[in-house]
C-alpha cells in the first residue's frame, strides 16, 4: 500500500511574512494520480518538497503507507522525484543515467540491465541508450529523467512541473505518453503544475491551492463544472468561467436574480444570499441573433470582440456592462457592436456568494 496521508502540514520559511503552506490535510489513495494545481507562490512545490523530504514541516505529519515519514530523509521514504529541469548527467549515457540510482544501491549488474531496458522500453528510449544527453532533444531528455525515476520502482512518484521546459507540441505529445505510462506502472503519483490543461487531462483528482491552502479537491470535471469558489472557476478553464454579479430575491417559491435591468431564474435558496455571483462557462451559453420569446431565460448582450479560433468563435460581449466570453460555432454571423441574446444552460449555472466568492451549495 502506498497511500499518502498529509495531516495538518504547515511550513513558514525564516523571515517569511506569510506561511508557505498552512494546515494542509490531503489523502492520496494507493496508485492515484493526484495533481497539485495553483498559481506561482501558492505553496504547491513546497508541499511536494515536504513529501520528498527536501523540506521539513513546522507542524503536522506525513504518512506513506503505514509509515510516518515526517522526519525521515528522502532515501528512506521510498519515493522518486522528477524535477522541472531535466537534471540528467551530461557525462553519462542514457543507460548510465537511468541506471544511476540502481548502481548507488549496488544492485546486481543483470538486474540493472533488465530494469533499465524495461524502463527505457516504457518511454521509447531503447534506440538512445548509448547516446549522451547533448545528442537528445528536450523531450527525450525529459523521458530520461522520468525513466530514471520509475526504474527505482518507487512507492511514490513525485513530479514538479516536468513538462514546463518543453515547447507546446512536445508538451502535448509527452502529456499523453505520461498518462499512459503512469497507468502502466501503477505508482501513487503526486504531480505539481500551474497549467490547468495538464491538471484536467492527467489527474484522477485535482487539489487546487491558493496562498498555502487547498481550496478544492475533486475529480477534474467536477472542479471544472462545479468550482467551490470564484477563484477556482476563474483559474481553471480557457476562457475562465464567466461571473455575473446580481441581486437575488424570492419569487413564489423560486428566486429571481436581477442582473441590471434583466433577470434569470434561480433555486429558492439563492435568495438567502441577496448579492450573488452567477457562474457559467463560455461553452454553456447559447447565443442567438434573433430575439427569443419572453420567459426563455435569455440575456441581451452587446458584442465587443469576435475572435475566430479555427474550431469555434470566441465572442466577447457585455451584459449590462459586465463582460462575458461566449464560445459559438464558426458560422455564427455576428460583428462587434451588434446585439445578441445569450441563454445559459440552467443545469450548468453555478451560484456563489458575492461577498466571499464561495459556492452556495445549490444545483
Amino acid at each position: 500500500m502506498s497511500e499518502i496521508r498529509i495531516e495538518g502540514i504547515s511550513k513558514t520559511y525564516p523571515g517569511g511574512k506569510a506561511s508557505a503552506v498552512t494546515d494542509v490535510t490531503l489523502t492520496v489513495a494507493d496508485t492515484e494520480f493526484m495533481v497539485l494545481l495553483g498559481p506561482s507562490g501558492c505553496g504547491k512545490t513546497t508541499l511536494l518538497r515536504m513529501l520528498a523530504g527536501l523540506e521539513y514541516p513546522d507542524s503536522g505529519r506525513i504518512v506513506i503507507g503505514d509509515r510516518d515519514v515526517t522526519e525521515l530523509p528522502p532515501r528512506k521514504r521510498g519515493i522518486a522525484m522528477v524535477f522541472q529541469s531535466y537534471a540528467v548527467f551530461p557525462h553519462l549515457t542514457v543507460f548510465e543515467n537511468i541506471a544511476f540510482g540502481l548502481r548507488m544501491q549496488k544492485r546486481p549488474a543483470e538486474e540493472v540491465r533488465r530494469r533499465v531496458e524495461s524502463s527505457a522500453g516504457l518511454l521509447q528510449l531503447e534506440p538512445y541508450l548509448l547516446r549522451y544527453p547533448a545528442q537528445l532533444s528536450g523531450g527525450q531528455r525529459q523521458r530520461v529523467a522520468v525513466a530514471r525515476a520509475i526504474v527505482m520502482e518507487p512507492a511514490v512518484l513525485l513530479m514538479d512541473e516536468p513538462l514546463s521546459n518543453l515547447d507546446a507540441l512536445l508538451r502535448l505529445q509527452f502529456r499523453a505518453e505520461l498518462k499512459k505510462l503512469v497507468g502502466e506502472v501503477h505508482t501513487t503519483t503526486v504531480y505539481v503544475t500551474h497549467d490547468q490543461v495538464e491538471a484536467l487531462s492527467l489527474g484522477d483528482r485535482i487539489a487546487v491551492m491558493r496562498e498555502g491552502r487547498i481550496i478544492q479537491v475533486a475529480e477534474p470535471m467536477l472542479v471544472y463544472d462545479r468550482p467551490a469558489t470564484e477563484f477556482v472557476g476563474s483559474f481553471i478553464g480557457n476562457p475562465p468561467m464567466n461571473f455575473l454579479r446580481g441581486h437575488a430575491h424570492a419569487d413564489n417559491g423560486l428566486a429571481n436574480v436581477a442582473i441590471g435591468t434583466q433577470s434569470i431564474k434561480a433555486p429558492a435558496s439563492v435568495a438567502e444570499a441577496a448579492e450573488v455571483l452567477v457562474g457559467i462557462r463560455a461553452e454553456n451559453l447559447q447565443a442567438s441573433i434573433s430575439a427569443p420569446p419572453n420567459g426563455s431565460g435569455s440575456l441581451r448582450a452587446e458584442t465587443l470582440v469576435v475572435e475566430p479560433l479555427g474550431s469555434h468563435l470566441l465572442v466577447t460581449a457585455a451584459v449590462e456592462g459586465q463582460v462575458v466570453k461566449v464560445v459559438t460555432r464558426t458560422d455564427f454571423a455576428v460583428q462587434p457592436g451588434t446585439s445578441i441574446w445569450l441563454r445559459p444552460e440552467p443545469d450548468k449555472l453555478r451560484w456563489l456568494r458575492a461577498a466571499d466568492g464561495t459556492a452556495l451549495g445549490v444545483s
